[in-house]
């Protein structure tokens, strides 16, 4: 295992990334002699298609075999059921720790939460769904939505259909669709953060699934009683007409059921970012499409700056996947966002790698083709030249923790929650606390892209109430808590995740305390460094884009990263294989030191490791002997 940058990786041949063909190359593109806009990909040759892609096929439209086996007297479900019930948003899993012939299958369930709202009723509600058919607690994730873990199959049908008929929904939160679309937490009042979340809302409406296997299977056929919120407060855009709407260019399926989707939906998930110039609390970056809003001078929609081709997700030991950060497509205006959101999912869906599902996101179509040759490609869907990208305030991160001024005279409260676990321990009692604030104070939420929480719309005059609240059932103030455990985040790997090959929820909390110390010991004790840990190389608490990240690589071992950015631009790089579990201090000290000794005026940690490289930082480490021992 070599120190690499992502640069690196990402210089090897296109062709590791193709559709199986050597098709999908720049040298592939054919100019048509009537319009410059018309350049397709050849298609790739004909081939017998996965097991997968023939399971979607023969799935009727995410139906079977899961429609059947949900009814069995079986506590689990098949591999094929179980790969049709992701798209209805749930995963099974069975707990990893406990041996035995028969396994404990339980299904985790996740919401889909667009702009990461959180309306009271559907707190209250999914707390009295978690206490009595879940474990206990809630997760939140790093995509701003609600999972409850512990559903026994017999629970599934009761959960799922209470979140759909009171107007939420658990569609698209998995499986080979777009996902849970994100957004800045922040609800200032003001027209750039609201427009953010209103077109946050729009994707998630535009891209939706439309097989009705979903109220067959979960409400019997009938209709819910109060249809998917977010779809409601954007009628006046005229969603479902913008997504069927068919300019001849391919976009739209000759399909009776899934005009953007077809019966093969995508090669894989899809994910969507919105946020405003200037505010990256979302990782933008890691996004399929990043979306950003640009307004003029009075605050007026004018369109949006459109990133493509980020993703987390790679394979330990296979230089073929890679985390990638997205780039700068260019400019859309506002009237054809819709249209040319459509025209990237279409060239993704007809382009992408559908035979290794290792290299099946968007971000290696993007790499393979390059940005501009991507771009071309997108507007052959398109039909119109995509404008330039437009400039913008530098980027900055924050987590919008604390008390902050809406702008409209009220207020909001950003409360940080531990690896997003959302729980009752003891005197640690946050759970209750979440309910008691709801039914005291009937206050929406908004989950962060960090795993937190945002309360919003709070009367001035309650913040003294919510913060006795918060404190009788021992909620830390903000200013109680160390900046290393409110800039971390881990995945919750053991027991429950079937792909974690070791700790990351469980042990982060004891690693940011000897991180802590060891910075303390070496006069680094006001220094802020963004730290991620995951279980395994996907990449779901976003580990490469932070400064300081360890990525599980097996039992109490892990991957260390270096490099990426504070403000989460670019990705880190791999610089140590398989530190075990209690090499912490012996591996990070040296760098430390020589991040002490040689660092820039104000420079932070990772813009420091990116500066210096592998090889500087190495050759330090065999030079130096430790000054704490």
């Amino acid at each position: 295992f070599l120190p690499v940058a992502v640069a690196a990786v990402a210089a090897t041949t296109g062709a590791a990334f193709t559709t199986s063909t050597s098709s999908l190359t720049p040298a592939a593109f054919k100019r048509s002699e009537t319009t410059s806009l018309n350049m397709v990909l050849e298609k790739p040759a004909a081939k017998k298609i996965s097991k997968l892609e023939t399971l979607k096929i023969e799935s009727e439209n995410l139906r079977n075999p899961l429609k059947t086996e949900l009814y069995t007297e079986e506590i689990g479900i098949s591999k094929d059921a179980y790969q049709i019930l992701k798209y209805h948003g749930s995963y099974q899993q069975s707990n990893r720790e406990i041996k035995g012939k028969v396994k404990d299958y339980q299904f985790m369930l996740r919401l889909k939460q667009p702009a990461g709202e959180l309306p009271p009723d559907l707190y209250r509600l999914i707390d009295d769904l978690s206490a009595k058919h879940g474990q206990g607690d809630l997760r939140a994730t790093t995509r701003q939505c609600f999972q409850i873990h512990g559903i026994m199959k017999g629970g599934l049908k009761t959960v799922i259909s209470s979140i759909m008929n009171i107007g939420s929904s658990t569609v698209g939160a998995c499986g080979d669709v777009n996902r849970n679309v994100m957004c800045t937490p922040a609800p200032f009042k003001t027209p750039d953060y609201e427009y953010a979340i209103e077109y946050s809302k729009v994707f998630a409406h535009l891209f939706r699934p439309m097989t009705p296997a979903f109220s067959e299977i979960w409400l019997d056929g009938e209709k819910v009683a109060t249809a998917e919120l977010w779809g409601k407060e954007v009628e006046k855009h005229n969603v479902d007409e913008a997504m069927t709407y068919d300019s001849g260019r391919g976009i739209i399926l000759d399909h009776p059921v899934e005009p953007l989707y077809g019966d093969r939906y995508l090669p894989r998930k899809f994910k969507i970012g919105v946020t405003v110039p200037g505010d990256n609390s979302l990782d933008i970056y890691t996004n399929d499409i990043g979306v950003v809003v640009i307004t003029n001078d009075s605050g007026e929609l004018e369109g949006f700056n459109v990133m493509v081709g980020g993703g987390m997700g790679r394979t330990h030991n296979k230089e073929t996947t890679f985390a990638r950060a997205a780039d700068h497509m260019g400019f859309v205006p506002k009237e054809d966002i819709m249209e040319c959101l459509k025209a990237i999912l279409a060239a993704q869906r007809d382009h992408g790698n559908r035979d290794v599902r290792a290299n099946a996101r968007m971000k290696y179509l993007v790499h393979t083709l390059g940005i501009d040759n991507f771009r071309t490609l997108v507007e052959s869907y398109f039909g119109k030249k995509i404008q330039p990208w437009r400039e913008m305030k530098e980027w900055k991160y924050n987590d919008w923790m604390g008390w902050w001024e809406q702008g409209d005279g009220k207020l909001f409260y950003g409360l940080h929650i531990d690896n997003g676990r959302v729980k009752d321990e003891g005197s640690f009692r946050l759970k209750s606390a979440l309910r008691a604030l709801v039914d005291k104070y009937n206050l929406s939420m908004i989950l962060s892209p960090t795993q937190s929480m945002i309360v919003k719309d709070i009367d001035p005059k309650d913040k003294a109430g919510i913060e006795a609240l918060l404190a009788e059932h021992g909620i830390k103030p903000l200013e109680e808590v160390d900046p290393l455990n409110r800039l971390a985040m881990a995945c919750p790997a053991l027991p429950l995740c079937g792909l974690a090959q070791t700790e990351a929820e469980r042990l982060i909390p004891s690693y940011l305390e000897r991180i802590r110390a060891l910075m303390n010991k070496m006069n680094l004790a006001d220094e802020e460094i963004l730290i991620r840990m995951t279980g395994c190389p996907n990449g779901c608490a976003r580990p490469y884009m932070a400064e300081l990240a360890f990525v599980g690589d097996g039992p109490k071992s892990y991957q260390v990263w270096l490099g990426g950015s504070p403000v989460l631009t670019r990705t880190a790089w791999p610089f140590k294989a398989k530190m075990k579990v209690d090499d912490l201090e012996v591996t990070l000290e040296p760098i430390l030191a020589m991040f002490v000794a040689q660092r820039q005026e104000f420079e932070a940690f990772g813009d420091f490791c990116h500066r210096v490289g592998a090889e500087a930082i190495e050759k330090y480490m065999e030079e130096y002997s430790s000054v704490l021992a």
